[in-house]
């Protein structure tokens, strides 16, 4: 059964920096694209950062370039988000994802997922909170 485990997240200070890990069980993280989506109350959800299967692409929501980055861990099978110079509108729930469909890769690339609207495996959500 897949299962997606968020953690690190937590309250910062504008300007400081977290980082957040998703564990994948049963789904290889080499094996599609995994990324980073968030909700703020009252908001859409964004997609913030994915990473290709071969973790060598990444793709980022114009809102966090350039403050993100997103990596991939084949050996403990985790996808990381490096969260730095944090704003108050970085306040969100953040979930990791990744594709139901295990042939997506071969038919779009993870930037294209990043903003579409496929149906995903999620996790549960860790919280960051931003203030100023």
């Amino acid at each position: 059964q897949v299962h997606l485990a968020e953690s690190g997240g937590g309250s910062v200070q504008a300007g400081g920096s977290l980082r957040l890990t998703c564990t994948l069980s049963d789904y290889a993280v080499t094996s599609n694209c995994v990324g980073w989506f968030r909700r703020a109350p009252g908001k859409e959800r964004e997609g913030v950062a994915t990473v290709s299967r071969g973790g060598d692409s990444t793709y980022y929501g114009a809102s966090v370039k350039g403050r993100f980055t997103i990596s991939q861990d084949s050996a403990k099978n985790s996808v990381s988000l490096q969260m730095n110079s944090l704003k108050p509108e970085d306040t969100a729930m953040y979930y990791c994802a990744a594709p139901r469909d295990p042939a997506l890769w071969k038919r779009r690339n993870c930037g294209q997922w990043l903003v579409g609207l496929d149906s995903n495996y999620w996790g549960q959500g860790t919280q960051v909170t931003v203030s100023s």
